[in-house]
């Protein structure tokens, strides 16, 4: 989930740079001492835009090392992490781990396969859910919204943007998160928990996205923004004639053959899982329960529950061809700068790709109060990776805004590293290792 706009004086606290900081394997060293030496702004360069997607190097993974991923999973849980669970698969071969407590009061533990919040991860099945019309004639990427939707976007700006800028975040339009969240501008999670049982509908998602201040002109520079997707989600249900949240059940997760990924229809997760704990970078304290909470406020941006295999398994089915043909997913897989914060990653349409040492992954990370998420796949879906847990925005910052070293990340980059590279990855010393990239907030400090 991606936070901007407002104004004022504020600091950005974010987690920024998993694209930025493994396409060049930069991956800090298990060591506070290797992390502090990088400083609070270290950053890696920016990598430029990749209109290849077979310009990869092939992975290289060296199998599965049950009892070296089941001891990376343990030090996330170490670091401080309260709950975390992970799938990983090479080919035939899967394991699953999860290490920690799904409730902090009554130390219940955490499973594998346990139901998540996944967040932003949604957009690469609404992506998917576009292509599939873009298949069949009914839509044009590269044709105006205005054609689907008159109305929506008014005058010549909805003329300009079309069905393709909103799903590689180049239409210039706003995020509406801080107008749904107004108190983060004032450092204050007041908002949060008003809006805890507010039903939003995507009209007046949109409705709040637009009266943001435009973050560039139509097919400029790309910015992430939710309210691309919410608009996408209004497209395809126009298009198809049905709500948009049940042509993605039908005919994205049922086709994928998913078991346990559904869109929430109340604020309850109905089934086996994990409270969910947000810190606010330390503005709540100690944490709060979220795990109960409207999802209406991402709709086909970030509202689905998932569990990592069943997110292992719709990657495997979207890169093997079962969702969508070849033609397609090279429209997925082309990308473009995405401006995220203060950095860039390299942005496809609800996919983008993370460059290891042992080589390309594409997936999508995601996060809602409380529950954050990433999940990578090889581009032939035969090494995969996903991983969740129950404690979000848990890193700190010092007297002037800059973001403090967090053995919770860094933890987490070796687990990654472990499950997508196995014992062959090398770790280059550098800036530290600090998870989901789309998830960026301003708030006022």
């Amino acid at each position: 989930m991606t936070f901007a706009g407002g104004s004022g004086r504020k600091h950005m606290i974010a987690g920024l740079g998993l694209s930025a900081l493994l396409v060049t394997g930069a991956v800090a060293p298990g060591t506070t001492a290797a992390l502090a030496d990088s400083g609070p702004a270290a950053t890696a360069a920016v990598p430029s835009a990749d209109v290849s997607p077979a310009a990869a190097s092939p992975v290289t993974a060296s199998g599965l090392d049950r009892r070296a991923l089941g001891r990376t999973l343990a030090a996330i849980r170490t670091a401080g992490m309260y709950g975390v669970y992970s799938s990983v698969r090479d080919g035939e071969a899967g394991w699953d781990g999860a290490a920690g407590v799904a409730d902090v009061r009554t130390g219940r533990p955490v499973k594998p396969g346990m139901l998540h919040r996944v967040g932003s991860i949604t957009k690469s099945f609404t992506a998917v859910a576009i292509l599939q019309q873009v298949e069949r004639g009914a839509i044009d990427l590269d044709a105006p919204v205005a054609r689907y939707l008159p109305e929506l976007i008014p005058g010549e700006r909805g003329q300009k943007i079309t069905v393709r800028m909103l799903l590689n975040h180049t239409s210039g339009i706003g995020d509406y998160i801080l107008y749904v969240y107004p108190s983060l501008q004032q450092g204050s999670p007041q908002s949060i928990d008003d809006n805890r049982f507010r039903r939003f509908t995507p009209g007046e998602l949109v409705a709040a996205g637009l009266q943001a201040p435009p973050t560039g002109e139509p097919g400029g520079v790309g910015s992430y923004s939710n309210t691309n997707y919410v608009i996408a989600g209004l497209l395809l249900e126009k298009v198809t004639g049905v709500d948009a949240e049940t042509y993605i059940t039908r005919n994205v997760i049922r086709r994928a053959g998913l078991r346990d990924t559904f869109f929430p229809r109340t604020p309850h997760i109905t089934g086996p899982h994990s409270r969910a704990y947000e810190s606010l970078y330390g503005y709540i304290d100690p944490p709060r329960d979220y795990s109960v909470y409207d999802p209406s406020t991402l709709s086909t941006a970030g509202a689905l529950v998932s569990t990592t295999d069943d997110l292992n398994r719709f990657y495997r089915a979207l890169l093997g061809g079962r969702l969508i043909g070849p033609a397609q997913l090279a429209q997925m897989q082309t990308t473009v700068p995405v401006a995220v914060g203060g950095a860039r990653i390299p942005y496809g349409l609800g996919l983008y790709p993370v460059d290891l040492p042992c080589g390309r992954f594409w997936g999508h990370d995601g996060a809602i109060w409380g529950m954050g998420t990433i999940s990578l796949s090889s581009p032939d879906g035969r090494r995969q990776f996903s991983v969740g847990i129950n404690l979000m925005k848990y890193q700190r910052f010092d007297q002037n805004g800059g973001q403090l070293p967090s053995p919770i990340d860094d933890a987490l980059g070796l687990h990654l590293m472990q499950a997508l590279c196995g014992a062959s990855a090398g770790f280059a010393k550098g800036a530290p290792f600090v998870p989901f990239p789309t998830e960026q907030v301003l708030v006022r400090r």
